[in-house]
């Protein structure tokens, strides 16, 4: 994250601050039920603290059932240290704290999700299954029991998936077919025998996520200075994301898309120059 601190509050920063409150592109959020601001955590001291702060943080999001998860640039824009992150990120799902997964929104882009929370994941798809009775649910207790606690890596490759799964029983084609239909597994483009794992019922929330972004850096693009004070910015609602503008402001500012510059009046957030 590109921080910088200042000695004394920017000539400009009435000025900006009066301009603040009229600016018509996006609404408030005055319907914010929780309770502390960005900017009263927006640093933590290790990873797993950062990690429950921000699960404990992630917007409900209507007609959409996905369990909550933290992306890898929110860690960094909380983290000083971004190799402290990758150690205990990797410590921990090492541990099968979590599971990491990589998005097709970027391509550094990766999902962090408590392995609690995907095995929730997976039960609500598996109910699912069997409310419409038409398919088999035994891959999905062989693919819970011996794919995801062996395998932690993003990724898997066809014959390794293939023989995890003859743990629990016999396998055919039409197993794998079932995990990728729910969401469960991505077949990769470059090479069409690895999958990437996946979050199921995530497709809505990640274009979402594109479209907030681009939402973001368009609107303090459009500002005279292209900067916003945090307290202000963080008021505004978001039209073309499901995800409230906490989550992205967190995702661009450990991306480096935006930084934030200290000042006595608060945190400023300002697009970065490239």
């Amino acid at each position: 994250m590109n921080k910088k601190f200042t000695e004394s509050e920017p000539s400009t920063s009435r000025k900006r601050r009066r301009d603040e409150e009229s600016e018509p592109e996006l609404d408030n959020d005055d319907d914010d039920s929780q309770s502390l601001s960005l900017e009263e955590n927006f640093t933590f001291s290790d990873t797993l603290m950062a990690l429950r702060m921000m699960r404990s943080q992630f917007p409900r999001i209507e007609k959409v059932t996905v369990q909550p998860f933290v992306l890898r640039s929110q860690l960094y824009s909380s983290l000083k240290d971004r190799t402290q992150v990758d150690m205990e990120l990797e410590s921990l799902r090492r541990d099968r704290v979590l599971r990491i997964f990589k998005l097709n929104t970027g391509q550094d882009d990766h999902a962090v999700m408590f392995m609690d929370d995907y095995i929730n994941q997976i039960e609500r798809v598996v109910k699912r299954i069997e409310e419409k009775k038409q398919d088999d649910i035994r891959v999905f207790e062989w693919f819970k029991i011996h794919v995801i606690q062996s395998k932690l890596d993003t990724s898997i490759g066809h014959q390794e998936l293939f023989s995890l799964l003859s743990s629990g029983g016999k396998v055919k084609e039409e197993h794998i077919s079932q995990l990728i239909n729910a969401g469960l597994l991505i077949r990769q483009l470059i090479d069409q025998n690895m999958y990437w794992f996946s979050i199921p019922n995530i497709g809505s929330v990640l274009k979402g996520l594109s479209q907030g972004r681009k939402e973001v850096l368009s609107f303090l693009n459009r500002r005279k200075y292209k900067e916003m004070m945090l307290v202000s910015l963080e008021k505004k609602r978001l039209r073309l994301s499901p995800l409230d503008m906490r989550f992205h402001l967190r995702d661009l500012i450990g991306s480096g898309h935006l930084e934030t510059i200290q000042t006595p009046s608060g945190l400023i957030v300002k697009v970065a120059k490239d």
